[in-house]
């Protein structure tokens, strides 16, 4: 496995501030949160995200970023039908962690967001798709990069669940985004996958950001200047590897 499951450092966080500015739809029967630009024609970004889904306010928050910073229009598919945790649920006793994740494994998981992917794609067919995942939805992300996929480009932080089989699947650029201390992604497994990437003569970039932990890019401490760092460096990044690949 080049990541390991999720674990309890995937399920805490911050809640960032800001006034999303996207609107919910409906794509082949899933909800999505969607963001529109107007500005680029050629590619379009879709998040694959977390556990708490396409409700938390930070995930939708950096998906209008891409819309007025980087003018990609931008989805976030509901691949938890429905099913996301909440922070606020969070230590209540109202979370069965594992029961939860026994309920969104690959084999359930795996079609609903090959399903959003291909009714992205349908009504985008002239643009490439940048797809990114955060921790839970790395591993999804990195399934769409394979010869099966539909991502032209991928861009994973600090994720779980990937297998070195997935990684060895890649068919397209990927960024991997990664926190200095993280239990599920830690310095062995980027070894392995670095190694992985090698081996299969991927293009790909891997960025370490030292002092942060597993979420930073999504659920980090704003008010911590170093994860603020790491996170806004994140979003560049990614920017810039979407717009160089398409």
């Amino acid at each position: 496995m080049a990541s390991y499951p999720p674990s309890k450092c995937c399920a805490e966080g911050f809640i960032h501030e800001g006034e999303p500015k996207g609107t919910y739809i409906e794509i082949a029967d899933i909800k999505a949160y969607k963001t529109v630009a107007g500005k680029r024609e050629d590619a379009v970004v879709v998040i694959l995200p977390d556990i708490f889904g396409i409700y938390l306010p930070n995930t939708l928050l950096i998906a209008d970023q891409f819309a007025s910073k980087s003018g990609f229009t931008t989805y976030i598919p509901d691949i938890l039908f429905d099913d996301q945790i909440s922070l606020e649920d969070l230590g209540s006793g109202k979370v069965d962690f594992p029961k939860w994740l026994g309920n969104h494994s690959n084999e359930i998981t795996k079609p609903i967001v090959e399903k959003a992917l291909k009714a992205i794609k349908e009504q985008n067919p002239n643009k490439k798709i940048c797809v990114i995942g955060y921790c839970f939805g790395a591993k999804y992300a990195v399934q769409q990069g394979s010869k099966e996929g539909i991502a032209d480009v991928v861009a994973i932080a600090h994720p779980s669940f990937v297998t070195i089989e997935e990684v060895e699947a890649l068919n397209v650029p990927i960024l991997i985004s990664c926190a200095e201390i993280d239990n599920q992604f830690p310095a062995d497994k980027r070894v392995e996958t670095q190694a992985k990437l090698q081996e299969i003569k991927a293009t790909y970039q891997i960025d370490i950001f030292s002092g942060v932990s597993h979420g930073f890019a999504a659920r980090g401490d704003p008010n911590d200047k170093n994860v603020k760092y790491a996170k806004e460096k994140v979003f560049f990044d990614q920017s810039y590897f979407f717009d160089y690949h398409v």
